[in-house]
């Protein structure tokens, strides 16, 4: 009997590990993910991170338009905070990250990787792994993120993407040529010229069904195929053929040219159709297509339907590093403070393809604030209101050359946004006129939370209240009470009640106040105060603080 007793636990122990065996990944990515923490993910598990505003640098331009944000600080602790303030809000991320050549380009742990770390692969998936989890958050059902990389990590970065975002919501790999000219690189047999943005949408079933992508503008190259040679006041055209090729299907008719030619064929349309566009002199016979008839395509009506995107981009409407780098140099008055900058019709062409005009786009590896330029000149392109979040950190760059040397968020990054939205001189003292737009300039900030005191909740309420009007987008200060704190923006308020014996008060403040309130209301608890407004429940969206906030905190940092 004991035999057979263990005859059967082993038969049942083969079946579980069979089970067990199901469950594990057949192919991916396994790297080192232990093997050398990273210190600012660490410290968010005795401080957590909060915004402050730079007041100083405040940029607004026009009260009516949207705020867009510049965050200063670690990208880790950047995200943290967006995952509270605008969890499943975002339309589009574009991130360019470190691409890790070993040529310091990548710092992890405050130390730069090169070549020979034997580690270097795992150190810069722990640190992609941690931000594009983060991000995945923040974008809406039919949002999508793009990724610059190159050769050096972009096996690796599509596999982990595959396992964050899910490989079925791969949409492409676009191949950017990143220089025009022809390299004559001896010392390698394969010159390279390009690099790769990785497309992943975060649910493809709804984006097929939402048409995700918009079409783009026509190409220079195709615009220049139109003309109107015979002065037609509809305007430039080309033309279509109306005979259908071998295979394509139609309609089989005869049709006799003006000079009697007759053709018996098959036709891409019903007579009838035909008809309609002779009569409306959409028909041509060229003397150069054997008389053929085909059809017209005015220019308007194609710039208006645009064209479907491909997966290589070369060319003017796509620009290259030297059309970045001179355009980056231009605004800084001829000083290199940037290396291999994206060019602002890169990342123009990646908003026209996704974005809608009132969309929101985040970029957490901001570098020199292409991503914002780019939202700002589209906005003045199509009369958008589309908003960009930027995140950079403030580390001095080392060009590796004689030349200044800049810290990317206070010394390129927001002096550029700055020069785009007001206006500068160029390098020949010409003036460029200012995209218009404004900005907001926060910096990280923490909260010591070591334990869950009243004390260490009360601190970080405190010290939360930017935080919740970025969360708002109400940055406008209505009242400014010892209990309590209100904020508007054109179309809602928010009210911060520190202290629950002033509800009272705040409501009477309130009371004649039109529109929507987003109401927070410090708990030590989670307390709903659902009673103490239920004579105002159609007017206020309550939220208990700081318990919302340590919510979200609490899966991140778990």
């Amino acid at each position: 009997m004991p035999q057979n007793l263990e005859t059967e636990k082993l038969k049942l122990e083969i079946e579980r590990l069979k089970k067990e065996l199901k469950k594990k990944k057949k192919y991916g990515l396994v790297w080192d993910s232990e093997r050398e923490p990273e210190e600012v993910v660490e410290m968010c598990k005795e401080k957590l991170p909060v915004l402050k505003e730079v007041k100083g640098k405040e940029i607004i331009t026009d009260k009516n338009k949207p705020v867009n944000l510049l965050i200063e600080g670690d990208n880790y602790h950047a995200l943290s905070v967006l995952n509270y303030t605008h969890k499943g809000k975002i339309d589009v991320i574009y991130i360019d990250p470190p691409y890790n050549t070993g040529n310091r380009d990548f710092k992890y742990n405050d130390r730069w990787i090169d070549v020979e770390d034997g580690f270097r692969h795992s150190k810069w998936l722990n640190f992609m792994e941690k931000r594009l989890n983060l991000a995945k958050d923040l974008l809406k059902s039919s949002g999508a993120i793009f990724i610059s990389i190159d050769e050096n990590e972009v096996a690796q970065l599509k596999l982990l993407c595959d396992k964050i975002f899910d490989e079925k919501n791969f949409e492409s790999i676009i191949s950017w040529r990143r220089r025009s000219n022809q390299p004559n690189d001896k010392a390698k047999m394969i010159a390279k010229v390009s690099e790769f943005i990785l497309v992943y949408a975060k649910n493809s079933a709804s984006l097929k069904e939402n048409k995700f992508f918009n079409t783009l503008s026509l190409s220079e190259k195709r615009i220049q195929a139109y003309s109107n040679p015979d002065n037609d006041p509809r305007g430039a055209w080309s033309t279509t053929p109306w005979c259908a090729s071998r295979g394509q299907g139609g309609t089989k008719y005869e049709i006799i040219t003006p000079t009697k030619k007759r053709y018996n064929e098959t036709w891409l349309g019903m007579r009838e159709t035909f008809n309609k566009l002779l009569e409306d002199k959409r028909i041509v016979f060229p003397r150069n297509g054997n008389g053929k008839p085909r059809k017209k395509v005015f220019l308007k009506e194609r710039e208006a339907e645009g064209q479907s995107a491909i997966n290589f981009w070369f060319g003017a409407n796509y620009g290259d590093n030297l059309v970045a780098s001179s355009q980056l140099n231009d605004i800084f008055g001829g000083d290199r403070v940037f290396d291999n900058p994206k060019p602002t019709n890169l990342i123009k062409t990646i908003l026209e393809l996704k974005t809608d005009k009132n969309d929101l786009i985040v970029d957490f590896f901001a570098g020199s604030g292409t991503t914002g330029h780019a939202v700002l000149e589209l906005n003045k392109q199509d009369d958008g209101n589309r908003k960009f979040i930027l995140c950079t950190n403030d580390e001095e760059l080392d060009h590796n050359s004689d030349s200044k040397k800049h810290k990317i968020c206070t010394g390129i990054c927001y002096p550029r946004i700055e020069k785009a939205i007001k206006g500068y001189k160029n390098q020949k003292k010409e003036k460029v006129v200012g995209l218009g737009g404004n900005l907001k300039y926060f910096r990280t900030d923490f909260v010591d939370y070591k334990d869950a005191t009243d004390k260490s909740k009360i601190r970080l309420t405190e010290e939360a209240i930017e935080m919740l009007c970025v969360k708002e987008g109400t940055f406008e200060e209505v009242e400014n009470r010892v209990g309590f704190k209100i904020f508007k923006n054109l179309e809602r308020h928010t009210g911060i009640i520190f202290d629950q014996q002033t509800i009272k008060e705040f409501k009477k403040s309130i009371s004649n106040i039109k529109g929507k309130f987003s109401v927070y209301i410090f708990s030590l608890g989670d307390d709903s105060f659902d009673d103490e407004f239920e004579d105002m429940k159609s007017k206020v969206k309550l939220s208990p603080i700081p318990e919302a906030i340590l919510k979200v905190y609490r899966k991140i940092f778990k």
